[in-house]
C-alpha cells in the first residue's frame, strides 16, 4: 500500500443515509458512518458504462503518490469531469476518536472547505473527495467544480456519493475520507488502509449541496444529477 501524501482533506458531521429518498434536511449531527451499500437508483455499471473512454481536459496527467509516474488525467464529459485512481484515506478536519494525531501521522485540524457552522469538515462521518489544487496542470474551479459539489464515487459495484470537502497536492489525485473507504468496503485506516486502483470519481459541474455536511442532501442531489448524466452522455 503506497504512503500518503500530506493533505488538507476531510468530512463533516452528518446523517449518513443510504438511500436518495430520505430528506435533504437530515440531521448533519449524527457520528453514524454511511452504510457500505449502493446509494440512490442508479447502478454503477450504468455510470462506469459512460466512462470508458477519455477526453482528456487536464494540460498534463496526475500522480497517485509521490513516488508514481504521472498517468491519470482528468476527463470532461457533458455535465461532468472524472478520472480513474486509488483511493488514499484523509483524515483532517475535527479531532475525533478515528481522525487524530494519533491514528493518522499526517493529520490536520483543517480543510479546505467548513460546515456551515465555520467548523472543518468531519472525515469519518461524512463522504467527501479530495481535488487537487489548482495548477497548470488543471484548475478545477475553471471546469465548474467548487466546494460541496456531489461527486458519485465508484468501487466494486458500488456507488458512494460524496462532497467536494477538500483540496490536495498539485500533482498528485486519488484521495478520500475515512467515511467514503468504509461505506465503499475499503480499508478507511489513514496510515495502512486505502486501496491502490479501481475507483472512479464523477464530478458533477456547477452542483453545490447546502449544507455541505448533510449526507443526505448529497444522496438526493447526486441522484438527480447521475439520472441526467446517464441522459445526456
Amino acid at each position: 500500500m503506497r504512503t500518503r501524501t500530506l493533505t488538507l482533506a476531510a468530512a463533516a458531521g452528518a446523517a449518513l443515509l443510504a438511500t436518495a429518498t430520505l430528506p435533504a434536511t437530515a440531521s448533519p449531527s449524527g457520528t453514524k458512518a454511511p452504510a457500505s451499500a449502493q446509494e440512490g437508483s442508479v447502478s454503477a455499471a450504468s455510470l462506469l458504462a459512460k466512462v470508458t473512454s477519455c477526453s482528456q481536459i487536464s494540460n498534463g496527467k496526475y500522480k497517485t503518490d509521490d513516488e508514481t509516474s504521472a498517468t491519470i488525467p482528468v476527463c470532461g464529459k457533458n455535465g461532468a469531469v472524472f478520472w480513474k485512481a486509488d483511493m488514499d484515506i484523509d483524515c483532517d478536519g475535527q479531532v475525533t476518536g478515528n481522525c487524530n494525531g494519533n491514528t493518522d501521522p499526517w493529520f490536520q485540524d483543517d480543510t479546505a472547505f467548513h460546515q456551515s457552522d465555520g467548523k472543518p469538515l468531519r472525515a469519518d462521518s461524512l463522504p467527501y473527495v479530495v481535488v487537487p489544487s489548482s495548477s497548470s496542470i488543471w484548475n478545477y474551479t475553471s471546469a465548474g467544480i467548487k466546494g460541496g459539489g456531489v461527486v458519485a464515487v465508484i468501487y466494486n459495484n458500488k456507488v458512494e456519493y460524496a462532497v467536494v470537502g477538500d483540496t490536495g497536492p498539485t500533482k498528485i489525485i486519488g484521495e478520500a475520507s475515512y467515511a467514503t473507504a468504509q461505506a465503499l468496503g475499503i480499508d478507511p485506516d489513514p496510515e495502512t488502509g486505502g486501496t491502490d486502483s479501481g475507483v472512479t470519481y464523477i464530478l458533477f459541474k456547477n452542483s453545490q449541496v447546502s449544507p455541505i455536511e448533510s449526507h443526505g442532501a448529497a444522496v438526493s442531489l447526486g441522484d438527480s444529477l447521475a439520472k441526467q448524466f446517464l441522459q445526456n452522455n
